[in-house]
């Protein structure tokens, strides 16, 4: 056949390249005059296959149809027209001209919402049904006879963009292709359509029309603003403005208290937090999130503040590297050349170039953008400022001014917040109460922080929750999210001595150490939990068939949603690190409460994450005392799953909180009290280098350091002697200095714990070698301590010291499961070593001990790909590795039935 395609848009041209695959003869393009020097996308095709193109300013003057138009029509000798929308604007004598007539397309069931607005009302009238029509246009308003239909489900969050672009758009175009086929091969059939359920409803080009009635259930007003949130916008007056509403949702939650603003009829508004809230005369809420006020796009919870003059923002090279990439991007969407003030609407776009530039701009950048983004920032320059920030870690919004606490320490300028981190913003608590941060070395102090409150881990919780439940994190595709991840790893290693020195003058740790291990292995760790984000899956099981039909069941692994973290004070960034970063990749959400004496590398860290572009709510730093933020952590009903790392005693009262609260899932890492046992074969340089490590890494401070050495009788006096000549080589004193192998420890009320430990030890009739006493002078510093005779019955055999204390016991020669009883004989099973040249003694020592990790002629060597983790009150669950995974992930089973 011939056929003549009459109608612009990009659709019209998909329609056209369908026909003309099909095999069909195009014999012309009727089309309309270009805008602003820009062809229509149908033209741009028919040009370049060499089709003819009349492009019309009008078919008809003064309702006649224009002679020399009807004749260039008829010149194409066409047998069908092809119309994709608006036939009403075709006189009858080209719509009838052809042998088969014209066929049209209708987004509608007709004869439901007959006219051009018909999506539209499709959503006004919240209708759970929708699709289109193609049928054969007559004399009236979209009243001929129908050729087919096709139908989809219309959601309650459904816009015109999203049932146009889901269904509409790509069905459309195949249900075109398919009815010309039809009409060809003479089965196309010509139902009558009937005139019961017609409407006829207004074309919406007029403001008047388009203005959203605020005296209505909440569900009519969002079915109203849902079903102009293309174009041209519901609008109603805000505080006397005249103010266009997009992106509405009905609200199902609690409405957080907000600023009352003014809206016309005397109908309820606040902005909130989320949005601006607007309640229905049901008393229901439905919430909008992107306003237009006067012409101007802005987010709808930033209306009513003062935002502030735009600072200058100038590029690096690799910014404006990636901006010149955009605006060629916007170039060829537009089909013109791209200045700074070119306003991407005004150049002709439309609701399937924002998609578009969407999908481009991300792959020219790296940058996911959502269609609000496209809407705040129309003109070309406001844009590219809007990349530069993302990139910067801004998230879109106007980079914050905040206060920092700046030093030069270390032989570098460092800086870190003191406030706390709640939504992407730092903060002051609510309740104006500040921590004290001490220097160990001096006991002098670094600064202060802000203490957060039970109301503040409220408010974090709850934009954790938004965060995972509407924000971009819980939407994004898992290798972004793995990006996102990695970019952080990238930024810390960057900032890697700057964390190290903060590490150093917040908790003691010696800066060689710090670097190495605290800062260097959290940097590991992210990297590796980065690999994860898209590499979690569940599987499928086979179940019986409930015959004749048939069964299928998969698993999927899921988030929890919002996380609470309370970590310790001997590695402040690494037990984040080794907590968060697995929380993360799993797709959760968090609020962390840092240890109160050492938070000061969690805040650089939520500095970094700001930078690195991680979405606001997602990770929420909360510095505090354990009494009111770690207990508001542990009660809170969001928080749906809680990592703790520290004491045993501790860990009862966090899982009763656990299960008082909601039940929420909990993971603990408690106390230990560790057993090496060392025997006569084993090499003993190798074993005196790893049993000074056991105890003294770290100046004691670790989770998993050897509280007890057992020692076979035979080379008892020997490992004595070598243990003490080695530790008195041991440097102590500033942690900063290169040369120190022994810093301060963490805080005074425990070195003060330390030396009442050791005071017991003596009074237990344990024989001190070495130590047992703080070091004279300045600085919270302990001597490095060694202690043998140890009894089992002894309360330093069985109570941890958490502090460069050695504990030495001797057990019988060749008792290898007598020695494995009296390590096993303890409520703690952290870690455990064994040293032997005895593959025999090895195998038995590890397969008997009661512990979660086990070093064979080794210690202290922890891997981010290892799962670490104790028995009994040293706690459950695991960190590091795949199975910290499952601590972060919940299994969801999902069981099918189908018939062959």
């Amino acid at each position: 056949m011939r056929i003549a395609i009459i109608g612009q848009s990009p659709f019209a041209a998909e329609v056209y390249r369908s026909i003309l695959k099909d095999g069909h003869k195009i014999a012309g393009i009727f089309t309309v005059m270009d805008k602003n020097g820009k062809q229509d996308p149908v033209a741009i095709a028919g040009e370049k296959d060499g089709i003819p193109v009349f492009k019309l300013k009008t078919w008809r003057k003064k309702g006649e149809a224009i002679p020399e138009v009807l004749e260039q029509y008829k010149s194409v000798n066409a047998d069908l027209n092809v119309m994709p929308y608006c036939s009403q604007f075709i006189p009858l004598e080209v719509i009838n001209h052809p042998k088969h007539k014209s066929i049209c397309y209708h987004p509608s069931i007709l004869p439901r919402h007959r006219g051009a607005s018909a999506i539209s009302w499709t959503l006004i009238e919240g209708d759970t049904r929708g699709g289109f029509t193609i049928f054969y246009p007559d004399d009236g308003l979209d009243t001929g006879d129908i050729l087919l239909t096709r139908e989809c489900d219309v959601s309650i969050n459904d816009t015109v963009d999203s049932l146009y672009n889901g269904f509409m758009y790509p069905e459309g175009i195949k249900a075109m292709a398919e009815a010309v086929k039809m009409i060809a091969e003479e089965r196309a059939p010509c139902i009558k359509q009937p005139e019961v359920g017609a409407t006829y409803d207004a074309f919406l080009n007029k403001p008047e029309l388009c203005k959203v009635n605020l005296q209505q259930s909440a569900r009519s007003i969002h079915n109203f603003i849902r079903g102009l949130d293309s174009s041209p916008g519901a609008w109603t007056l805000l505080d006397g403005k005249q103010t266009k509403l997009f992106c509405s949702r009905l609200w199902h939650l609690e409405v957080e208290q907000g600023r009352n603003v003014e809206l016309e009829s005397g109908a309820t508004g606040m902005i909130t937090r989320d949005g601006l809230m607007i309640q229905g005369n049901d008393g229901k809420w439905l919430l909008v999130k992107l306003l237009s006020v006067e012409g101007k796009f802005q987010k709808a919870e930033t209306y009513g503040l003062d935002t502030g003059s735009q600072e200058e923002i100038i590029p690096t090279d690799e910014e404006a590297g990636a901006v010149e990439k955009v605006r060629a991007v916007w170039a060829a969407i537009l089909k013109a050349d791209v200045q700074d003030d070119t306003d991407f609407f005004a150049a002709g776009a439309g609701s399937m170039d924002v998609v578009r530039l969407i999908e481009e701009v991300k792959e020219a950048s790296g940058l996911a953008l959502v269609n609000e983004d496209v809407f705040m920032a129309t003109k070309f320059d406001d844009f590219s400022r809007q990349l530069i920030i993302k990139m910067r870690g801004g998230g879109g919004k106007k980079v914050q001014e905040y206060p920092t606490h700046k030093m030069h320490v270390n032989k570098m300028d460092i800086s870190f917040p003191t406030q706390l981190y709640i939504d992407g913003e730092f903060r002051d608590s609510s309740n104006g109460k500040t921590l004290t941060s001490i220097n160990p070395h001096d006991e002098s102090e670094i600064c202060k922080v802000q203490s957060a409150s039970r109301e503040d881990v409220d408010v974090a919780c709850k934009a954790a929750y938004r965060a995972f439940k509407h924000g971009e994190w819980g939407k994004m595709n898992a290798r972004d999210r793995g990006a996102l991840i990695l970019r952080l790893a990238e930024l810390m290693d960057e900032h890697k001595e700057e964390l190290a020195t903060i590490e150093s003058i917040d908790s003691g740790a010696v800066y060689t150490l710090a670097l190495k291990t605290h800062v260097g292995m959290s940097i590991d760790t992210w990297k590796y939990f980065a690999g994860w984000c898209d590499k979690i899956e569940g599987s499928t099981i086979p179940i019986n068939n409930a015959r004749p039909n048939r069964n299928l069941t998969i698993t999927k692994k899921e988030p929890i949603g919002v996380c609470g973290l309370v970590t310790p004070w001997n590695y402040p960034l690494m037990m984040l690190s080794w907590k968060m970063a697995a929380c993360l990749a799993a797709g959760n959400t968090v609020v962390i409460k840092p240890a109160q004496v050492s938070p000061l590398t969690a805040l650089k860290f939520a500095e970094l994450s700001l930078k690195a572009g991680i979405p606001p709510g997602v990770i929420n730093v909360l510095p505090g005392t354990g009494s009111q933020c770690g207990q508001a952590i542990a009660d809170h009903p969001l928080v749906r799953k809680l990592g703790f790392t520290g004491s045993t005693e501790i860990g009862h009262k966090i899982m009763s909180s656990c299960a008082v609260s909601n039940l929420k899932k909990c993971s603990l890492e408690l106390g230990g009290k560790s057993p090496l046992i060392i025997f006569a074969d084993c090499d003993m340089d190798k074993a005196i280098k790893n049993a000074l490590g056991s105890v003294f890494f770290n100046k004691g401070e670790n989770c998993i350091a050897a509280g007890r050495i057992f020692v076979e009788e035979t080379i008892y006096d020997q490992f004595l002697e070598r243990v003490v000549e080695e530790t008195k080589k041991m440097k102590i004193g500033d942690p900063l200095d290169r040369s120190t192998q022994h810093g301060p420890q963490n805080h005074l009320a425990h070195l003060n714990k330390l030396v009442e430990y050791c005071e017991t030890a003596t009074k237990e009739g344990c024989r001190l070698l070495l130590g047992g006493k703080r070091v004279d002078g300045p600085g919270l510093y302990m001597e490095p301590t060694i202690f043998c005779d140890i009894q089992d019955h002894m309360y330093v055999a069985k109570e941890e010291s958490f502090g460069p204390i050695m504990l030495v016991s001797k057990f019988d020669a060749g008792d290898v499961e007598g020695v494995v009883e009296r390590a096993n004989n303890s409520e703690y099973g952290l870690a455990s070593g064994v040293f032997t040249k005895d593959i025999n003694k090895a195998l038995y020592v590890s397969e008997n001990i009661e512990a979660g990790t086990c070093f064979v002629n080794i210690y202290n060597k922890t891997d981010v790909a290892a799962p670490f983790g104790g028995f009994k009150r040293s706690g459950f669950g695991k960190d590091l590795g795949k199975e910290a995974l499952n601590e972060y992930l919940k299994t969801k089973t999902i069981t099918f039935e189908f018939s062959l």
